[in-house]
């Protein structure tokens, strides 16, 4: 099972475990919400923010989760949208991301 698969899969339950409507603009709105929400975390990370007596281990801990719900609901969408990433990917980006990158190649 893809990761986009398994996204569907974990926000399907979700949803409907909370009586959740993914509509359409659910899914762009939810992206907003996750991009602002890792936004905060990393302005409390960084200094630009109050901190709320986390420890430095703790912000990084929720920039990461938060960076962990973006990509989620950036890969939903994406799903929702039948937008082929993989060759957006190697359009934009100009690389293959289905073929593996030796580890020497990457700094």
């Amino acid at each position: 099972m893809s990761l986009a698969a398994r996204f569907e899969q974990a926000s399907k339950k979700y949803a409907a475990d909370n009586g959740i409507r993914r509509s359409e603009e659910w899914f762009t709105l939810k992206m907003q919400e996750e991009l602002g929400e890792l936004t905060q975390a990393w302005m409390k990370w960084a200094g630009h923010g109050r901190r709320k007596g986390k420890s430095e281990t703790d912000l990084h801990h929720d920039m990461s989760d938060e960076t962990a719900d973006l990509l989620g609901h950036v890969l939903l969408f994406a799903r929702q949208h039948n937008i082929d990433l993989e060759a957006a990917i190697s359009r934009k980006w100009r690389f293959d991301p289905t073929t593996d990158v030796p580890t020497s190649e990457v700094d």
